[in-house]
């Protein structure tokens, strides 16, 4: 049987003040869109036949869902590491989001949705300028 390590009380307060939304990367970057004159849904659930998804940034007349991934959460291939501690848990979790994020950007596309992806280590210009480029290129 697979080892679950006890949850601690710190763990749980740990775990309890990760943010979902409005992380420190996402408000800089609907920031810096907002500044530029863009509008834009934060958060706003786009259902697919097949999904749900939640974009962080959604340009809903240009069908443009953008994700800003955390580097742990999604796996980063730069930064993502694996908790050595608790492995039954953590590697089918980590591995069920990459494969939750692979649907939802399938279901999008075939929807007709444009997704963008970036990481949460990625510089907010950059970030900014694809989703720039890609509104100004969406029908």
């Amino acid at each position: 049987m697979e080892y679950q390590e006890t949850t601690t009380p710190g763990r749980s307060r740990n775990m309890a003040a990760i943010r979902g939304t409005d992380t420190r990367i996402e408000v800089a970057v609907r920031s810096a869109l907002h500044r530029a004159g863009h509008r834009f849904r934060k958060d706003l659930v786009v259902k697919t036949p097949t999904v749900k998804a939640r974009p962080d940034i959604v340009f809903t007349r240009k069908r443009l869902a953008v994700f800003i991934d955390g580097c742990f959460w999604h796996s980063c291939p730069v930064h993502g590491s694996r908790p050595q501690r608790n492995q039954g848990y953590w590697n089918p979790k980590l591995d069920r989001n990459r494969a939750r994020d692979r649907e939802q950007d399938n279901a999008l596309a075939g929807d007709g949705w444009h997704v963008l992806r970036f990481w949460e280590h990625e510089q907010v210009t950059d970030i900014v300028a694809s989703i720039e480029s890609a509104v100004a290129h969406s029908v």
